[in-house]
């Protein structure tokens, strides 16, 4: 039976612009594109026809790289994300620890590196809005955390704290902790604060979903089952989605490669596959974070970071798993017919997670296990033929490539100009025959994939003064931007046969936007909202 008829432009995601077409829905299913009248004529009595007049209808976009757990999560505790001055992260703070006495803890996050001067706010301003209770807050790229005097106290960090192998604690003249704690060093403090309740993480996923709805994401690989600082482990929380129907996406989830231990927990991994397979949830990769991010000089760099005066220093970066210890792992895990996601953002921890897919290519042959390394800020030219040669995808966050504060301030000067020139080389990669799968990496940066389009298209952001674009030459079109968004991320989760285009037997998952992208200019796609999310026809967010 027709329950669904929309009438309009389509992007069915087959052709590189939209078509004049109706589309049937019935079942939860797309029963057939085609010419109005013929499909109009297999209409009964109930069926809803809709008149997408100046809007768009397509698919569901799938989110390859997000953490909804843990932004949901932050949305309900004491989130930082709609500020960006540090005079209205205190507002937030002050007001969410009045609205919350009864809080051993202030915990939460979404504060801005660039917000403050060399990246790294201070005990000392926290003091000044919460002193008698500890706050630890996370920023919003998860790589940092701020805490107050207590909270530093409390966990015992004083100037003769060692720095974990891990991660780095900012410190005073003195050695005093300032406040800042990098990576590893993070999780000096946040052991002690308060794990949230089951269902408190229940809640947080549920908001997580229906914020994705709201953007037009259908399906999504959650980038880190596991358990989070302060919160349970989510795979649970998945399973008791699942189990109950709350669970309307269809999620991929990546198990968390603890990296303090070795190949002794595959195991266990196994394990919690075979378990994690439940509804609409399917725990079947492996997340490896092989290194951090650029802006607190964690990602590993093939050459040294610069100073502040342009001279190399030390310092290359941190590969949090041994490259010996790491081919070995990528070797077992593709053998058992895991997919793996790598957390990849420098040029050195690129090269590191190739040359591990290349030797399990060799020794297992090829498969459909479908790896994918996410993020990629720095790829050295000799490395972007080899994601097709050994059949990698390229998971990209292209919110990420414009020119904004912390990029211009915290990452360029210290890359140099020749490194900083290969930040994010869509296009290349693209041309070079590596596909293409997109994410937002959300609480990180927003989830708003027209955003991530629009920055994929320009090279710059989509709100704010305008800037020059961002190299360019690494643009991608707008309908490969979208196709990375859709059908590029529906293959990476195994989900291709059944969802990523709108076709005749595709299951429904389908957005309508409030116009076309493809008519209007380019500068103005980053406007474009969600009117409409369906998955497997059922209305799942209206605007």
């Amino acid at each position: 039976m027709v329950e669904t008829i929309f009438m309009g432009r389509v992007f069915t995601g087959t052709t590189a612009a939209p078509i004049e077409a109706a589309v049937a829905v019935g079942g939860g299913r797309v029963l057939r594109v085609g010419d109005r009248k013929e499909v109009l004529a297999a209409a009964g009595p109930d069926t809803d026809v809709v008149d997408l007049g100046r809007g768009l209808l397509m698919a569901g976009f799938q989110d390859a790289h997000v953490h909804p757990a843990f932004g949901g999560g932050q949305m309900l505790r004491c989130d930082l994300s709609a500020e960006h001055t540090v005079e209205g992260y205190l507002t937030v703070i002050a007001a969410y620890a009045a609205a919350h006495p009864d809080k051993a803890w202030i915990h939460g996050g979404g504060w801005s590196m660039d917000v403050f001067p060399g990246g790294t706010p201070t005990r000392q301003l926290l003091d000044t809005v919460v002193p008698d209770r500890p706050v630890l807050l996370t920023n919003r790229d998860g790589h940092g955390a701020w805490a107050n005097s207590l909270a530093l106290r409390l966990a015992g960090l004083d100037k003769d704290t060692p720095d974990p192998v891990d991660g780095r604690i900012e410190r005073e003249p003195d050695g005093t902790p300032q406040g800042t704690l990098h990576e590893g060093a993070m999780t000096l403090v946040s052991e002690h604060v308060p794990v949230a309740t089951a269902e408190e993480a229940y809640a947080g996923l549920l908001a997580g979903q229906s914020h994705l709805f709201s953007m037009g994401v259908t399906a999504w690989q959650d980038a880190m089952i596991g358990a989070f600082p302060g919160s349970p482990d989510n795979y649970e929380v998945y399973l008791r989605a699942a189990r109950e129907g709350t669970l309307l996406a269809r999620v991929v989830g990546a198990l968390w490669w603890d990296r303090e231990r070795g190949l002794e927990q595959i195991p266990h991994l196994v394990e919690r596959r075979e378990n994690g397979r439940v509804g609409r949830f399917n725990a079947t990769t492996v997340k490896i974070m092989q290194d951090g991010v650029a802006e607190n000089f964690t990602a590993a760099m093939l050459e040294p970071y610069l100073d502040g005066c342009g001279c190399a220093t030390a310092n290359r970066g941190i590969s949090f798993v041994d490259p010996g210890l790491l081919r070995e792992a990528v070797r077992e895990l593709d053998a058992l017919g895991f997919q793996i996601h790598f957390h990849a953002l420098g040029d050195r921890a690129v090269r590191e997670a190739l040359d591990a897919l290349t030797g399990a290519h060799t020794a297992n042959g090829a498969n459909d296990n479908r790896h994918h390394l996410a993020h990629l800020q720095v790829v050295h030219p000799a490395d972007i033929p080899r994601f097709a040669e050994v059949g990698a995808a390229a998971n990209i966050q292209p919110l990420w490539a414009a020119h904004e504060p912390q990029m211009d301030e915290l990452t360029i000067p210290f890359l140099g100009a020749g490194r900083a020139a290969l930040q994010y080389p869509f296009g290349d990669l693209l041309r070079a025959g590596a596909r293409l799968v997109a994410g937002s990496d959300w609480s990180v940066s927003s989830p708003n994939p027209l955003w991530g389009v629009h920055v994929a298209v320009n090279r710059a952001v989509p709100e704010g003064e305008p800037r020059e674009p961002f190299l360019p030459q690494q643009a991608l079109t707008l309908a490969q931007a979208l196709t990375a968004y859709t059908a590029g991320s529906a293959w990476i989760n195994h989900l291709d046969d059944v969802t990523g285009t709108v076709e005749a037997g595709k299951d429904a998952d389908l957005v309508v936007l409030d116009r076309d992208p493809f008519a209007g200019p380019p500068e103005e796609i980053g406007a474009t909202r969600v009117v409409r999310t369906y998955v497997q026809g059922r209305l799942v967010h209206q605007a």
